[in-house]
């Protein structure tokens, strides 16, 4: 059946009568007499108005500084506020009409999964990391979920808390907390300082008496750091009563006076303690130094009224801490030369030891091809033979001191080498095992008491140094009235290792026990030797930071002991 003409005229009508509502929401939508927002979908743009009552919220969000997002069923997101647009760092119209899971890491989207399905049925809580729009970075979020009507339709809240702004409050409630604490402990102090302000404000009449009793020059200064009183003392050093501030300024020395009046300033403004070091001039034109003391006190109600302090000649001890200054100065400069004296030394040492071997290789040589020109015959006659044994002689032992020279030289260059762990008993059952030719020369008995767990830090062919030569000294030197009896014992010791060599040989006197650790020291000539391996021994055991000494009787014995870093 067709419209009858005054149907189309009531349809018409209502069309107009819709046209206008519809300018007139336009209207109040660019006016912003209603709040309104457009989410674009796929069936064209869905408008969602807020209530005036709502409107004040949706302010609060906006200045929030979390994140904050509505979303549809359908995981759409209907809006965001200003702060989560500046974590994942793109416009709102990036965000807008999308689903929330594409900021969200792909391996993450199980976890948003069953977060979505427990947030539409209840609050939900939970940790989520969303990925920035610009350069990809994840940032950590604290994520809580609840449904809320918007527009007439449920909808799923969500805030969002940047976990990495959490993690630097919770530094800063570290540091609050700790600084907190240091206040409650100077609060405690100031406390019983008030206290015991008030046990002197209570005998204000004593106070001036004290004063007056003590040693040191005693001042009172009022809040604005103007002098109120200063006892007799000052009197006697200054040689004058007047205490005004122009008077203290012009006895403080010029260098001192500014740093002394910046913390006096500094103590008047805050009320901490004040203390400074400063030099007076007395009576005499002499400056000396005083140290300057102040507190403030309080009255009952904790109020300061005044500040009390004390100035104490401190000249002798600031005197002898310049002198310890300088005698370490010294000491320095002192400790310097000594090293530059060592290194040359060692260079000198080195240099003279591999010069000299061209020289004394010639020697050899040229005293060989003399041997050689010479029949047979006048080399085995007297005393030709002799001569030629002794310059032979002669020869090897400047080889073998030449030797022994880059020994100790090589010894001062290895000193700050890296030290290990060694075993002392396989190291010293070795060198018994070298010295078992000399052992059964001499006839000695030769004893070792050692733990196979003893274990020393030190270098280990430095170790078996060590252990040869006080040995090898302990035969060599051994009594020729008696059979030699040589032990070597070994034993933890506090921090060390105590190991001591024991003989029933020559012995020594008081005399040798003090050159005995010397360089070509020798207190027999009846042995072979240079006097270089104790010189040696002595330098090895205190580079490793260790303590050797010696303890002999002539005719007795001796007892060397070697006291060596675990």
């Amino acid at each position: 059946m067709s419209p009858t003409a005054a149907d189309l005229v009531r349809e018409n009508e209502e069309l107009r009568q819709q046209l206008r509502e519809a300018e007139e929401l336009l209207t109040a939508m660019r006016t912003g007499a209603i709040d309104v927002l457009s989410v674009p979908g796929a069936d064209g743009p869905r408008l969602f108005t807020l209530e005036s009552a709502d409107l004040g919220y949706r302010t609060l969000v906006e200045q929030m500084s979390e994140g904050a997002v509505l979303l549809a069923a359908d995981g759409v997101v209907l809006y965001c506020n200003a702060a989560l647009t500046t974590a994942l760092g793109c416009p709102s119209t990036d965000i807008l009409g999308h689903a929330f899971t594409d900021f969200i890491p792909a391996r993450y989207q199980a976890y948003w999964a069953e977060l979505w399905q427990r947030g539409w049925a209840t609050q939900a809580r939970g940790e989520l990391p969303l990925q920035n729009c610009q350069d990809g970075a994840l940032r950590p979020f604290l994520v809580s979920m609840n449904v809320l009507p918007f527009g007439g339709e449920p909808t799923l809240a969500v805030l969002l808390a940047d976990m990495s702004a959490r993690q630097e409050i919770s530094s800063i409630r570290s540091v609050v907390a700790k600084q907190n604490a240091l206040l409650d402990r100077k609060n405690e102090e100031l406390v019983r300082q008030q206290a015991a302000r008030r046990t002197v404000e209570q005998a204000a009449a004593e106070v001036s008496r004290v004063l007056e009793g003590i040693p040191q020059i005693a001042w009172t200064a009022d809040l604005k750091g103007q002098s109120t009183f200063f006892n007799r003392r000052w009197l006697d050093y200054m040689g004058e009563r007047s205490f005004s501030n122009a008077t203290i300024k012009s006895r403080v020395h010029p260098d001192d006076f500014g740093p002394a009046l910046h913390k006096w300033q500094h103590s008047l403004r805050t009320f901490e303690p004040f203390e400074v070091e400063c030099r007076f001039r007395n009576q005499a034109g002499d400056y000396r130094w005083m140290l300057g003391r102040a507190l403030p006190s309080r009255n009952e109600q904790g109020e300061v009224v005044q500040w009390i302090g004390t100035y104490t000649d401190i000249h002798a001890h600031k005197l002898a801490q310049e002198r310890v200054a300088q005698a370490q100065r010294l000491l320095r400069d002192n400790n310097d030369e000594l090293t530059r004296v060592n290194v040359d030394l060692d260079s000198f040492i080195y240099t003279a030891s591999h010069d000299l071997k061209g020289p004394i290789t010639n020697i050899e040589g040229l005293l060989q091809a003399l041997a050689d020109e010479l029949p047979i015959e006048a080399r085995q006659r007297p005393p030709v033979n002799d001569i030629l044994a002794m310059l032979t002689k002669s020869v090897e032992r400047f080889q073998r001191t030449i030797g022994q020279l880059s020994d100790v030289a090589k010894l001062q260059r290895e000193h700050g080498l890296a030290a290990v762990q060694v075993p002392l008993a396989p190291v010293v059952q070795g060198v018994a095992l070298d010295l078992a030719p000399l052992v059964r020369a001499a006839g000695a008995q030769l004893d070792l008491a050692l733990d196979d767990q003893v274990a020393v830090h030190f270098l280990e062919k430095n170790l078996r140094s060590v252990a040869y030569n006080l040995l090898s000294n302990a035969l060599k030197y051994r009594d020729p009235g008696r059979p030699a009896q040589v032990s070597l014992r070994a034993y933890p010791e506090g921090q060390y290792v105590r190991l001591t060599v024991q003989d029933n040989g020559l012995g020594i006197d008081a005399a040798g026990q003090r050159r005995l650790f010397g360089l070509f020291e020798r207190l027999h000539d009846h042995v072979e030797g240079s006097g270089i391996g104790l010189f040696m021994v002595k330098k090895m055991v205190e580079n490793a930071g260790g303590r050797i000494s010696v303890a002999s009787e002539p005719g007795v014995g001796s007892t060397f002991t070697v006291l060596l870093p675990k």
